[in-house]
């Protein structure tokens, strides 16, 4: 096992993203730091080692950086190999677990800020866009237990963090999830049956009430 000296990570609690890499750490067994960032006022340690982005969240080990999420959770699987593949060890299945991972970022989360932070046709449109990427997930999930069959893996750590989202896309769209796929509501009971997941995702609540703080940050209600 590589060593694990010197695991930090520079992350928002709130952040779907960050909670990615909180997952992977925990279904590898990884010892890390935890530092929570203020983006408001952002710490010396985030600027050096995201110096291009200056985003969370950052993977830091041995003195060396990751960015990007799901970079990140690629790593975590490579160099702690020894426990719980999160990445498909078949060519065609790891694309295809990248494909979808992928389409989580460009499909639900842009569609998900655009339901909270747009109203009337804009929001119309987000909300189309949301249901349709729902059921195209519900449809890749199939009868499976797991995106990647009765392994959880990375379609699963990569989706699994904005299901804490669900409640304020439904709330600020007046739709509800269960209704339009099932499926992947069953799908997020069991993920939440998983300790890295239980520990790591917060209250749809708490996301919803840090969400208003947002809406009026930004002048929006």
């Amino acid at each position: 096992m590589a060593s694990e000296k010197g695991v930090t990570l520079l992350d928002v609690w709130v952040s779907p993203f960050g909670q990615r890499a909180r997952i992977a750490l925990a279904e590898k067994g990884v010892d890390y730091e935890y530092k929570e960032e203020n983006l408001a006022d952002k710490s010396p340690l985030l600027l050096k080692y995201n110096p291009i982005h200056k985003k969370i969240p950052v993977l830091i080990h041995d003195g060396k950086s990751v960015c990007e999420s799901l970079f990140m959770v690629q790593y975590i699987d490579e160099v702690w190999s020894d426990k719980h593949p999160i990445l498909p060890s078949d060519p065609y299945a790891r694309a295809q677990a990248r494909f979808w991972a992928d389409f989580v970022d460009k499909k639900v989360y842009e569609s998900g800020t655009k339901l909270w932070k747009l109203k009337g046709e804009g929001q119309e449109e987000a909300k189309k866009e949301m249901i349709e990427s729902l059921k195209l997930l519900e449809a890749e999930l199939g009868e499976k237990k797991y995106f990647g069959g009765e392994t959880f893996g990375f379609v699963d750590i990569a989706f699994v963090p904005f299901t804490s989202w669900f409640y304020t896309f439904e709330t600020s769209a007046d739709f509800k999830v269960e209704e339009v796929a099932p499926k992947l509501v069953a799908w997020t009971k069991r993920c939440m049956e998983r300790e890295s997941v239980a520990k790591t995702l917060y209250d749809p609540l708490k996301v919803y009430e840090f969400v208003g703080i947002l809406k009026k940050r930004f002048g929006i209600e």
